[in-house]
């Protein structure tokens, strides 16, 4: 490779990398604590595990789980009903100043076998809520979030270019040097190197799914606007349908008979921009780890609790889907999110040693700089490679 196209990609991987470092600092360290969200809550008592009941099923009326939360909060609407599959002995309830609301007011547990509540969830307070804000969107909304995404984008050219350099910089060394008998910098910049190849693909697979969960409302608002307007455009001229019995339990059976090999895993009340305001929106879910991650939406009547429409989602809302368990390595146990956790503190340690190189390569004088990148032939001669390593 010529010697001006490899300063080219250095320079590429340089500002990249100068320019995202820091927020990708900032999310790596956010996302270690996230890594492991469910034990955490669980050891601050943000959250309780269903009471052990051998050989018990759930058979508690849903109607009388969302009746019961309703009661708690009589000012506020039930939003939806969600279930976690791993966790079928629990129901959360989503309650809101309205059923449309963008802004949760409580969010309940109860037990899916006997009906019995559990407990609350604490909302926008506590530790985990702060790590996940930062991690999310730096408390900035949805600018904050797509600002995220944008370094995330920043941080794929930099793995990119990072790799198009390593190649002949090292071409002189055996893979997996650290000469340890040199300057501090230069030990320094052989682990960066080294550490930073050697998870390149994890940091790309996590950093490309990052970008996707920044997408998500954008995401959702397209599948809103499109495929969910199409299945309920019937009724769009309807009046709302108010004051009927809406059985949440009616809705669950006639998405089970159109989905017999799947579970309800979220269920959107009508008037929920998830629904509509004639339906209750069930979201179906597979019984494998894979499947799980996924949803089939069915929509029934809330009136007459029929079947509407059955579809599958778009490609664009599967991929986000999936983006999201990869992205905190959560679809394979406690195993893999340790995993997870160790390839992460790697991502700090090359992202620290980064910012590290930079900050010390601001004492090299810009003769010694210029004499480094100068080369005599289009290709990096070894004088050259070698003075090249000891500056960059």
């Amino acid at each position: 490779m010529k010697a001006q196209s490899i300063r080219n990609w250095y320079l590429v991987h340089k500002w990249t990398s100068l320019i995202s470092t820091l927020f990708l600092l900032m999310l790596c360290v956010t996302g270690l604590p996230l890594i492991f969200y469910h034990e955490i809550d669980h050891a601050l008592g943000n959250s309780v595990e269903p009471p052990e009941m051998p050989g018990a099923a759930a058979t508690a009326s849903v109607d009388d789980i969302a009746a019961a939360a309703a009661v708690r909060r009589p000012q506020d609407a039930v939003q939806y009903l969600y279930r976690e599959p791993e966790e079928p002995e629990a129901w959360y309830v989503g309650m809101a100043k309205t059923v449309d609301a963008a802004e949760a007011t409580a969010f309940f547990m109860y037990d899916a076998r006997t009906g019995e509540f559990l407990h609350e969830y604490p909302l926008q307070q506590g530790f985990m809520y702060v790590i996940y804000r930062l991690h999310l969107d730096m408390f900035a909304g949805l600018g904050g979030t797509l600002f995220l995404g944008f370094m995330g984008l920043l941080l794929a050219a930099s793995l990119v270019s990072g790799a198009v350099v390593y190649g002949p910089f090292m071409s002189k060394l055996k893979f997996g040097t650290v000469r340890r008998n040199r300057s501090p910098r230069l030990k320094w910049l052989d682990l960066h190197n080294l550490l930073g190849i050697a998870i390149l693909v994890w940091v790309m697979v996590v950093g490309v799914t990052g970008v996707i969960n920044t997408l998500a409302l954008p995401i959702f608002g397209q599948w809103q606007s499109s495929e969910l307007a199409v299945m309920t455009e019937d009724y769009r001229n309807d009046a709302l349908t108010e004051g009927v019995d809406h059985s949440v339990e009616r809705a669950l059976e006639t998405a089970r008979a159109a989905a017999p090999e799947m579970e309800p895993g979220f269920v959107a009340f009508p008037g929920n921009p998830f629904a509509s305001p004639h339906h209750f929106g069930v979201f179906m879910q597979g019984n494998t780890p894979f499947t799980s991650k996924l949803m089939t939406p069915v929509l029934v009547d809330a009136a007459t609790g029929e079947l509407t429409a059955v579809a599958e989602m778009p490609w664009y809302v599967t991929a986000l889907l999936l983006s999201r368990p990869l992205h905190f390595g959560d679809y394979g146990g406690l195993p893999l999110k340790i995993l997870w956790a160790l390839l992460d503190l790697i991502a700090i340690l090359v992202l620290g040693s980064g910012v590290y190189l930079w900050v010390k390569k601001r004492n090299v004088s810009i003769e010694e700089k210029l004499a480094a990148l100068r080369p005599a032939e289009d290709k990096f001669p070894p004088l050259a490679a070698r003075q090249s390593q000891e500056v960059l």
